[in-house]
């Protein structure tokens, strides 16, 4: 793992009407790690995504590849500097068949002039045999674990740097989540860093090299996951006390 810094955030600001939904977060994050920002519902994990992402007006300091992010004002200026984000949606264009729907993720390269969509495509599906498998169904027909399957596909066909991932174990069956999971931690031989949003702190953890620990708006606790996983605070609050289970990921259930 490189130790190089991919994003800094410093005073990160965020709010919703007169609502402040961020309040001067930092976060760091080094190319090829695997981080994860777990906390309740409402904590403001998503609004970190979006914010990052450039769907969601904010203030501070945020920089990316040691360039200021600032500099890239949309969605689609943030995502051709290298950064995807799936959302918790997913967002697929349900009657399009699969291959459709990843070859979509491309269009921002192929308007920068790249012509590499099938290669990459070649690779996506190595590492998502079930989406070759299933290449000319339409979308809307596709399990949940395939859909996010699909969405992190599509993602991964812009060649993101950064991939950002907004609750990626949602609404799935625990086998699933064990197979999904799996496949973030491979995502290091690939080059790509993973920001993970998720309320399964437990999986998060255990696939992450470092977390954050959101409480309205606010960093409340950060550290390497392995310690996260064993301060008692995180332990009784989001993980249980059942902590020392050592039950594979795939069979944790989501915490909500």
């Amino acid at each position: 793992m490189s130790g190089d810094k991919l994003l800094e955030v410093q005073g990160l600001y965020a709010c919703y009407g007169k609502v402040d939904a961020l309040l001067d977060i930092s976060l760091r994050m080094r190319r090829g790690e695997i981080v994860s920002v777990i906390g309740p519902n409402g904590a403001g994990k998503t609004t970190l995504l979006s914010a990052l992402i450039g769907l969601v007006s904010s203030e501070g300091d945020v920089r990316y590849a040691g360039q200021a992010l600032t500099r890239y004002h949309n969605v689609a200026e943030r995502v051709s500097r290298g950064i995807s984000l799936v959302p918790e949606s997913r967002e697929l264009f349900a009657p399009m068949t699969v291959e459709d729907n990843l070859l979509l993720g491309a269009f921002s390269r192929h308007r920068q002039g790249h012509r590499d969509q099938h290669s990459t495509l070649a690779e996506v599906y190595a590492l998502f045999p079930r989406l070759k498998e299933r290449r000319t169904q339409a979308a809307g027909t596709l399990s949940g674990g395939e859909r996010q399957m699909l969405a992190m596909g599509r993602a991964l066909m812009a060649r993101p740097t950064l991939l950002m991932l907004d609750e990626p174990s949602l609404g799935l069956a625990p086998k699933i989540i064990g197979e999904i999971f799996q496949i973030i931690r491979d995502l290091r031989s690939t080059g790509v860093s993973v920001l993970l949003v998720e309320q399964n702190a437990r999986a998060a953890l255990k696939s992450s090299d470092y977390g954050y620990v959101l409480e309205n708006g606010e960093v409340a606790l950060e550290g390497p996951a392995a310690e996260l996983a064993d301060n008692p605070s995180v332990i009784d609050t989001y993980l249980g006390r059942k902590k020392k289970n050592t039950a594979p990921v795939e069979e944790l259930t989501a915490i909500g």
